[in-house]
């Protein structure tokens, strides 16, 4: 921003005073005082141009006037009669990129016609007003009552990139969920069994926002670790399983329970899993470093991130180590839902039982596939 004097612009804008003063007849009025520390920015598609009211300012109006400095004369371009706690603004949209702009302000009297103009004016030149590229690729890792936002890094080609914005779209519009200079953001906010859809935006350091990237939805869902369950011929009572809606109910059930969504069963050497009433388990397991990876997962973390398509079955699967097996389950609101356990260890306890210790996950949404990162992520 450049600031130039206006002691030119002073008598041609107080011209019109002396004739007043020479006319007996008209009502005497008053020379208004000048508006005083004149500022202009740019940001976003407009210029903001501000002033302070002049010490003695009595209630009168300001007009400002604009240029471009390619132009001999100024433009009277907008009145304003409000100001807020003794400063006023006034923005300017009506700008073309690479351009240079200069403004001054006057206050005026009504009654004697009287503008008397701010003592400089100040000139904004206008960058290129083309935002940078919208971010790529964008996905969610359904996390425990949180949903995790990635992105590829496509906006930082543009030299003057400045931040991302992430929304979750409302249907009528995007809701702002908040601001990251990363491609990644926690939406703390997501419920679990509740999906949600987003979409991220990329802004310049002039204020300049990107079309949408790509929307991407995510269901969040409970996951708990390090559970631990008995044979069902060593501690029937705590041999059986349940997926939970939350961590208040304990998943761990009597092995006989009708409701029970599978048990183990072990002959010392070998552990199954056993679907029970109304549950099925794909007939194969999957070789996993972690329930689900995602969120500063180590470069090699494999997961089952979505219920695999497919024939499930209800007949026992064997139980591995380090290995995740996916049920199709009945809720309780009696629809179909998918859940996962990861089986991190297969061993006994200090009295010689059979247990196994694994992580799980719960999808809360019927018959939503969702246990993790997106496929193709």
């Amino acid at each position: 921003m450049r600031s130039v004097a206006v002691a030119l612009l002073l008598p041609m804008l107080l011209l019109g005073a002396c004739d007043y003063y020479d006319d007996p007849l008209m009502t005497v009025g008053g020379t208004p005082a000048a508006p005083e520390a004149l500022e202009a920015s740019y940001f976003a598609g407009a210029v903001v141009v501000y002033w302070e009211l002049g010490r003695s300012w009595n209630g009168e109006a300001f007009r400002i006037y604009s240029r471009r400095i390619s132009d001999f004369d100024f433009f009277l371009i907008a009145e304003v009669t409000n100001c807020l706690d003794s400063v006023c603004s006034y923005e300017d949209w009506n700008i073309i990129s690479n351009e240079t702009y200069e403004y001054y302000v006057t206050a005026i009297d009504w009654d004697s016609g009287i503008e008397t103009a701010t003592d400089r004016t100040v000139q904004v030149a206008i960058p290129d007003q083309n935002p940078p590229p919208a971010p790529l690729g964008t996905l969610v890792v359904t996390l425990d009552n949180a949903n995790y936002l990635m992105w590829d890094s496509n906006a930082r080609i543009s030299e003057d990139f400045s931040h991302y914005r992430v929304y979750q779209d409302s249907g009528d519009g995007g809701l702002i969920l908040g601001e990251t200079d990363s491609e990644g953001f926690l939406d703390l906010l997501a419920v679990n069994g509740t999906t949600y859809e987003y979409f991220v935006t990329s802004f310049d350091t002039g204020g300049h926002e990107s079309l949408g990237s790509n929307r991407a939805s995510g269901t969040p869902r409970p996951d708990f670790h390090d559970e631990w369950i008995s044979a069902f011929s060593d501690n029937p009572d705590q041999s059986g399983f349940r997926f939970q809606v939350n961590d208040i109910t304990n998943p761990v059930v009597d092995g006989n329970d009708p409701a029970r969504h599978f048990r183990l069963e072990s002959d010392g050497a070998q552990w199954w899993i056993v679907p029970g009433p109304g549950a099925s388990i794909f007939p194969s397991g999957f070789p996993t470093t972690a329930l689900k990876c995602g969120v500063a997962a180590d470069a090699g973390c494999t997961d089952i991130s979505v219920a695999p398509s497919g024939a499930y079955v209800t007949t026992p699967l064997e139980a591995l180590d380090e290995t995740s097996y996916v049920m199709d389950v009945i809720g309780e609101d009696g629809l179909q839902h998918f859940g996962v356990l990861r089986a991190k260890s297969l061993g006994f306890n200090q009295s010689g039982h059979s247990i196994m210790i694994f992580s799980w996950a719960y999808q809360l949404l019927a018959n939503n596939d969702e246990l993790g990162l997106p496929p193709d992520a």
